[in-house]
């Protein structure tokens, strides 16, 4: 059985982020790799995270920060609003997007939502990302399909 890919792109696991998380293809553009980083969020891939993070912005402890909010976070949409440039032929993009999550633990909170512009480049031929600035939360037309991945119109979800 085919299952789909977490990063929400409609295609299979296996011929979508799969492939990337293992090694065995990296991103052609700054928009896949931002699919594959939210994959590996899912996915727990913690080293491939760590990998794709310039190591000019790294954090000391990432990795056990990874491993801390992957063991407590469900990733459950991935939207993809704006890409900026990024394409193979370039050296640097910008994709906007919201991810929405929920805690794993009953009890600890709602559906939330995280509203990003991340910044990425090309270092020697592979994308890394670089860097997130938050934006205020994304609210949706009225009409508009909701951010969470519900399936229900953004008025009837989340208001």
């Amino acid at each position: 059985m085919t299952r789909p890919c977490p990063c929400c792109s409609g295609t299979p696991f296996a011929d979508c982020c799969q492939p990337r998380l293992t090694g065995k293809r990296p991103a052609e553009t700054a928009e896949a790799l931002m699919r594959s980083r939210y994959a590996a969020f899912c996915e727990g891939a913690v080293d491939y995270l760590i990998t794709t993070h310039h190591p000019a912005s790294r954090a000391p402890n990432e990795g056990a920060d990874a491993a801390r909010s992957i063991a407590a976070t469900d990733w459950v949409n991935l939207l993809i609003l704006d890409t900026q440039k990024g394409s193979p032929d370039d050296d640097d993009g910008s994709v906007t997007f919201v991810a929405a999550f929920r805690p794993k633990s009953p009890g600890m909170g709602e559906t939330g939502q995280m509203h990003e512009r991340s910044r990425f480049v090309r270092e020697a031929g592979a994308w890394v990302y670089v860097d997130g600035e938050q934006l205020a939360p994304y609210r949706p037309g009225r009409n508009d399909a909701c951010w969470c991945g519900s399936g229900k119109k953004a008025k009837r979800c989340h208001v």
